[in-house]
């Protein structure tokens, strides 16, 4: 065991537990680091040549605060040196050695692009998840949110992302991309993820957000016709997709209109647990805008997000009645 530092001596008599501090100690321990660990492992560089890289577990660690506190790579770096409490999550005592810097943390985040490997860590996720009894896979709610892209073309190239594009919701513009989620309808947990630009209809991506052995699913009214998408996928799935309101209201008022209406508050209150994945990643993550340039390394990011969101929701108390 390695002696603590007065820093952290001093940093653990404090008397006031901060957010962030609770936080991250909920995530250390709700994170699965063995598993995470393994997917990274194979290509990460072993040193047999140059300088000995920084170990495995600390860059994990410290891309895992970064996305979680919904900091830039400089942001994360200075964070280490000012937060005792980041410093302790990723395991960096600066008496005895440097904080990996912010290039350092860039070379690490393209490793885990350029081989797919956030996908890899989602997976691995969800698989705890699984063992745990925590994903049942029951059914499914599918949803999409917007993510706002810079649309200022005063930039060096005079131009917007070519990869994203503006949609229009409701009477308002915006400009950027999608993300569209499968949810396990007990759980809340997500298990399906696509990226898409903004213009993409939610419902041409549903059969990428079915896993297959669900017996129904849930959509709102952007989803009507989806079975035509999925049938070929999961033929089985019974759809139960919101009817617009201007069907609902135009009904005569009558026994036959209440029931429909109770039918839809009782479908509307199932879909409902897919608003909680959005509001942990915009809220509490602070990713309401994209980061990087393009959608395979921003579906890449979400991929991280999702997961680390998958984690909150198991460590979340449920209510009575859910699950």
């Amino acid at each position: 065991m390695r002696q603590s530092s007065f820093s952290e001596l001093e940093y653990a008599a404090k008397r006031k537990v901060t957010r962030r501090d609770r936080f991250l100690t909920e995530l250390e321990v709700l994170t699965p680091w063995s598993a995470l660990l393994a997917v990274i492992e194979p290509v990460y560089p072993k040193g047999h040549r140059g300088r000995p890289p920084i170990r495995l577990e600390v860059m994990l660690r410290m891309y895992l605060a970064q996305q979680c506190l919904g900091l830039s790579d400089e942001g994360i770096e200075d964070a280490l040196y000012d937060s005792q409490a980041i410093r302790r999550f990723v395991g960096i005592d600066l008496g005895r050695e440097s904080a990996p810097d912010a290039t350092t943390l860039l070379k690490f985040r393209r490793l885990l692009e350029d081989n797919a490997l956030t996908e890899g860590l989602f997976a691995a996720v969800n698989r705890n998840l699984s063992e745990r009894g925590l994903l049942l896979r029951q059914g499914t709610v599918v949803d999409a949110t917007i993510i706002a892209a810079p649309s200022s073309t005063k930039n060096r190239k005079k131009a917007r992302d070519p990869e994203m594009h503006q949609t229009k919701k409701g009477n308002q513009w915006y400009f950027g991309m999608k993300a569209h989620i499968g949810v396990d309808a007990a759980s809340g947990a997500v298990h399906s993820l696509t990226g898409t630009a903004a213009n993409v209809s939610d419902v041409s991506q549903s059969a990428h957000l079915l896993h297959g052995d669900e017996a129904l699913a849930f959509g709102d009214a952007g989803y009507i016709g989806v079975e035509k998408y999925t049938q070929e996928k999961a033929p089985q799935v019974k759809w139960q997709v919101a009817m617009k309101r201007g069907q609902v209201k135009a009904m005569a008022d009558g026994p036959e209109k209440d029931e429909v209406k109770a039918f839809e508050r009782l479908k509307a209150q199932v879909r409902s647990v897919v608003e909680h994945p959005f509001h942990v990643i915009k809220n509490r993550f602070k990713h309401r805008k994209v980061r990087y340039k393009g959608l395979e390394k921003n579906t890449a990011q979400l991929f991280t997000l999702f997961a680390m969101v998958n984690l909150v929701i198991a460590g979340t108390p449920q209510p009575r009645g859910v699950g």
